[in-house]
């Protein structure tokens, strides 16, 4: 794929393992934006207005590099479920989540400033969790490292001892869509001949 100098907006080993997944040469650079989290937001609309401040943050410092920013959020029907403040908040967010189907959202935004391009989408993926007592979730929990992930499960670590089904795209479960993403590269780099 020939495409500008790819920059991960994301500090996330599991984003930039997945893009490695797609084949194409990158180079990580952390975006320090605070994630926004306003109230009357969906988390759809959330997830792009994120996804667009962090690749913003970067590609203004590599105006010529196509930059990727991407946020991650569950939500089951109006709660959000971000990355959990601590343990106790992380047990009550499993509580919440167990037996229920709730929805994981992804929002991606390519930007490349000079010449000024943009590509905005977001992919939404419906997981089921089983029913969980205490020490299902504590095992999990203990299992894994709940803080810097969005609804405090990382479903390609021990998620069989949670998840019962995933309906949509798995990777986007994980933190990036890479069928759509591919999808969109191979439309950024037809474009751009």
């Amino acid at each position: 794929m020939h495409l500008p100098p790819l920059i991960l907006a994301s500090a996330s080993p599991r984003r930039a393992e997945l893009l490695r997944e797609l084949g194409v040469e990158f180079s990580v650079i952390t975006s320090a934006v605070v994630e926004a989290h306003q109230a009357d937001f969906t988390a759809r609309e959330l997830c792009l207005l994120n996804a667009y401040r962090k690749a913003r943050a970067v590609a203004k410092l590599h105006p010529q590099a196509l930059v990727l920013g991407a946020d991650t959020l569950v939500y089951l029907g109006t709660t959000l479920y971000g990355k959990p403040t601590d343990l106790a908040d992380a047990h009550r967010m499993l509580r919440e989540l167990s037996g229920h189907t709730h929805q994981v959202v992804t929002g991606v935004c390519l930007l490349q400033l000079s010449p000024y391009r943009r590509r905005l989408f977001a992919e939404t993926t419906n997981v089921t969790f089983k029913e969980l007592d205490e020490a299902v979730s504590d095992t999990y929990l203990q299992a894994i490292q709940p803080l810097d992930k969005a609804g405090a499960y990382a479903i390609q670590d021990h998620g069989d001892m949670i998840v019962k089904q995933v309906v949509g795209s798995y990777t986007n479960v994980v933190g990036l869509p890479l069928e759509r993403l591919r999808h969109e590269l191979a439309r950024w780099q037809r474009a751009s001949r």
